[in-house]
């Protein structure tokens, strides 16, 4: 039989382990949206990107502070495993390219990967309020950001 503290370990532990799962989505797409940023030349989507790698960031902060706070191990750095599931690893070709709309359809693609990622974490039932409140008002901004790039890529006019 399991005493309280070794379930209530194992709730933090699985926590833990979720809440870094988003920071490594989130530390991919920060990377992505900065590279985005760096690389492509409209103007308007250069500002988009580096403010949606700079909201990651502090998504990254604020679930860093969150796993620390239960006193677990934080996710340092995004996985390269985990970049090429989330589809952001393509996005260095379409910079190569240097075909916006092929740059704005691999932001997507990352961004259908972490509105999917979201969704998960919050099916998790045994989220404490405070998290979920956390994760579900990322995953709206994350939802938002997503559906900006979708419909940028779709107006626009190579």
């Amino acid at each position: 039989m399991r005493t309280n503290s070794e379930t209530m370990s194992t709730t933090t532990s699985s926590i833990a382990s979720l809440l870094n799962s988003l920071i490594e989505t989130c530390k991919d797409g920060q990377a992505g949206f900065r590279d985005a940023a760096e690389n492509v030349k409209n103007s308007d989507f250069k500002a988009l990107f580096a403010e949606l790698s700079m909201q990651r960031q502090q998504f990254i902060t604020e679930l860093q502070r969150i796993t620390a706070g239960l006193g677990e191990d934080v996710e340092k750095s995004g996985s390269i495993a985990g970049a090429l599931h989330r589809g952001w690893i393509d996005i260095k070709s379409a910079l190569s390219s240097g075909d916006e709309h092929a740059i704005l359809a691999e932001c997507e693609r990352g961004e259908d990967s972490a509105v999917s990622e979201y969704k998960e974490a919050l099916e998790h039932q045994d989220l404490p309020p405070h998290i979920r409140s956390v994760i579900m008002h990322q995953y709206t901004a994350v939802q938002a950001a997503h559906d900006r790039v979708r419909d940028l890529r779709d107006a626009f006019k190579s």
